[in-house]
């Protein structure tokens, strides 16, 4: 299973970005996809999470200006950041419990990360 994650870049303070993350690989199916970010010298954070029944759950950090939404049709996690702000500058990642095919558990996979720079 490999996680494919687009967007990302540089923004000006208020600016809008999205994330997109695709799943590909032999895959039964995906419980929780989320994003994190870890920025230079901080710890990776939850930034957003999204259940298999779409329910969500963000960091109070962001809470009114993310929001996170899936497509299981395509395996995808997507992350609409508006009103980003510089202390949003990290790298994201997304991450999503997938169970294989001929598997039972499902196993923790993750993106290859994307930098995100906010300018003030």
């Amino acid at each position: 299973v490999e996680l494919l994650e687009y967007g990302g870049g540089l923004v000006q303070t208020g600016g809008s970005l999205r994330l997109s993350c695709t799943a590909s690989g032999t895959i039964g199916s995906i419980h929780d996809m989320a994003w994190y970010r870890q920025a230079p010298g901080k710890q990776r954070e939850m930034v957003a999470d999204i259940t298999f029944a779409s329910f969500t759950t963000y960091a109070d950090s962001v809470k009114g200006r993310f929001g996170i939404s899936r497509d299981d049709a395509k395996n995808t996690v997507f992350l609409q950041m508006n009103n980003l702000q510089p202390e949003d500058t990290a790298v994201y990642y997304c991450q999503m419990m997938v169970r294989e095919l001929k598997t039972i558990a499902h196993r923790q996979f993750w993106g290859q990360g994307t930098q995100i720079t906010v300018s003030s």
